[in-house]
């Protein structure tokens, strides 16, 4: 064969490694890590995952599938007094619907308890922890500010014996809440506030989700964490960055744990997903929850992996959006635009496209046959062949969008008027003849006749007109109720004012609901969150509230960005 030589071979795009492949792929070479990569997510149970957390599901999950390695989930409960069972398998269920599995590595810091004690009297016996009676008030205030030193405690240099006395008569239940707390004794002058002798347990007499009544006392978060990251024998602990200014203190830990020839967790940080729009506090979303500002943390306005589910987006579409964000080592304000895109670019290639009509007002075709009703075939998804087609009924009256309609129209309005004709859309093309209105002056039908041959296939079917709209046959159409929804913010950054509370900044038009929309018939049945486009109108998903009386369906998103061009 000779060679072409005027053919420029193909180039495969190289895609670069982000700094964590880096450090992963310069780790593999050291043997302790024996080719083994293990992540985890760690969540707290004390609330629902939101689009943040699934950024950091893709990326633990992604790396270690990368890596031929493992990823365990395991949950940080370490205070009773917000979690509840309720979010650990909400939690759970998130996980598994963007498509990733922990098998049997389902562990929870609750598990490691008992040895987090056993730690926590070594330290106290080796000097390095102690029992502070201050309150907590008194220990935040004689921390001082980064650049003073801090007040010691006049507990500090309780002995050993005393300190472990102490502990133990505190994990015996025989004081208060806020009575006595661990602290580590660490240095009260450093510059990272975090090493100020760090509380390590307080005092809670609160039921525990697992443990029941066990313990009075639990461990801090960042006590625990690290921890339990060393206890999993964990290569790789992948944090957001908040958590740079606590790596010091994790370390700090594990040199008083640590076992010559075991692998100890290295943590890297990246920067969290901030998103405008939306607030990703749990705390606050928690707060909007409470006070009913949305309709509990599955409202689809809401920015949680399950309010993003039952609004419509898919699994593949916030993977998609977590591998475009990609992977930064500063924080940065993702536009909305690119989660919408990316859920866009996923329905367009799965949504089937069906009629719906929002704000209906009615056709009567004059010349067509009082008694005839036919079908239609349309094309399901011009996107996907193998959706094929389906048949939709036709019959004289129908359903248009009342503001497909005007009498007077400009001069660039390529819908139906009066002396006009459309197309409508897989049927015929009509020109309206007249209009019918009540004593207020409101539209209430619109009479038009149909042109027979310009049916698909018929002899005038090619005839071109500017305008193609949408319709439901009136006969055949079933009664539904959509819900627009918008942004929950009027505000790109609701949570930056330092002299305005975030909720100042909901949008009161964050939600629509239209009780009077008229669908197709194919759509009786349809089971929630099963996605469709609606031609010209935008992406919609079957809505858990539907019935079979009732179909209810949600806006996903519209068909463009039409939120960047009302903000212009």
């Amino acid at each position: 064969m000779v060679e072409n030589k005027n053919t420029v071979p193909e180039e495969k795009e190289v895609k670069k490694l982000n700094f964590l492949e880096q450090i992963i792929e310069e780790d593999l070479k050291n043997p302790i890590y024996n080719n083994t990569i293990l992540t985890r997510f760690p969540p707290e149970p004390n609330g629902y995952l939101h689009i943040g957390h699934a950024k950091s599901i893709c990326l633990n999950f992604g790396l270690a599938q990368k890596y031929n390695g493992l990823t365990n989930l395991r949950f940080d409960d370490t205070n009773p007094s917000k979690e509840e069972t309720e979010y650990v398998e909400s939690i759970k269920e998130d996980i598994h619907w963007l498509g990733f599995d922990w098998g049997d590595r389902e562990f929870f810091a609750s598990d490691y308890f008992d040895q987090l004690y056993e730690w926590a009297e070594k330290l106290i016996r080796d000097g390095y922890a102690y029992v502070d009676d201050q309150s907590a008030e008194q220990i935040s205030k004689n921390r001082m500010t980064p650049q003073e030193p801090g007040i010691e405690s006049p507990f500090r240099n309780r002995t050993p014996e005393e300190n472990l006395d102490l502990f133990r008569r505190m994990k015996a239940s025989e004081f208060k809440e806020g009575e006595r707390v661990l602290r580590a004794k660490i240095n009260m002058s450093s510059p990272n506030m975090h090493m100020r002798d760090p509380i390590m347990y307080r005092i809670m007499h609160v039921h525990h989700h697992r443990t029941g009544d066990k313990w009075c006392i639990y461990p801090m978060y960042d006590y625990a964490h690290g921890q339990s990251d060393y206890i999993e024998r964990i290569s790789h602990s992948i944090c957001t960055l908040e958590f740079e200014v606590h790596r010091p203190l994790y370390d700090w830990f594990l040199d008083h744990v640590y076992e010559e020839g075991t692998v100890r967790t290295k943590q890297r940080e990246f920067a969290r997903l901030n998103i405008n729009y939306t607030v990703m506090s749990k705390r606050k979303l928690l707060e909007l929850v409470k006070d009913n500002h949305v309709n509990g943390w599955d409202d689809p306005r809401m920015p949680t992996i399950s309010g993003l589910r039952r609004r419509g987006y898919t699994p593949a579409s916030i993977r998609l959006f977590a591998e475009k964000v990609g992977v930064a080592k500063r924080d940065n304000i993702i536009d909305m635009g690119l989660l919408e895109y990316c859920v866009r670019e996923d329905l367009n290639k799965i949504a089937p496209r069906v009629m719906a009509v929002l704000d209906p007002v009615k056709i009567v075709i004059d010349n067509y046959p009082d008694d005839k009703a036919e079908e239609m075939e349309v094309i399901n998804n011009p996107e996907d062949e193998t959706q094929g087609s389906r048949m939709l009924p036709f019959s004289k009256e129908i359903y248009i969008e009342r503001n497909d309609f005007m009498e007077d129209p400009p001069k660039k309005f390529f819908r139906l008027a009066p002396g006009r004709e459309v197309r409508l859309k897989g049927a015929y093309i009509i020109m309206c003849n007249s209009v019918v209105k009540d004593d207020e002056g409101h539209i209430t039908e619109i009479h038009c006749t149909y042109d027979e041959d310009t049916r698909s296939g018929g002899p005038a079917s090619n005839r071109k007109v500017k305008g193609t709209l949408h319709w439901v046959s009136a006969k055949h159409a079933i009664d539904a109720e959509v819900r627009l929804y918008d942004r929950l913010f009027s505000d790109e950054n609701p949570d930056g004012h330092k002299d305005k509370d975030y909720k100042e900044f909901i949008n009161p038009d964050s939600l629509q609901v239209l009780t009077n929309c008229k669908v197709e018939p194919s759509l009786k049945d349809t089971k929630p969150l099963t996605h469709f486009q609606f031609q010209r109108l935008g992406y919609f998903c079957t809505d858990k509230d539907t019935t079979a009386e009732k179909p209810v369906f949600n806006r996903t998103v519209t068909l463009r960005d039409s939120w960047a061009k009302k903000n212009k």
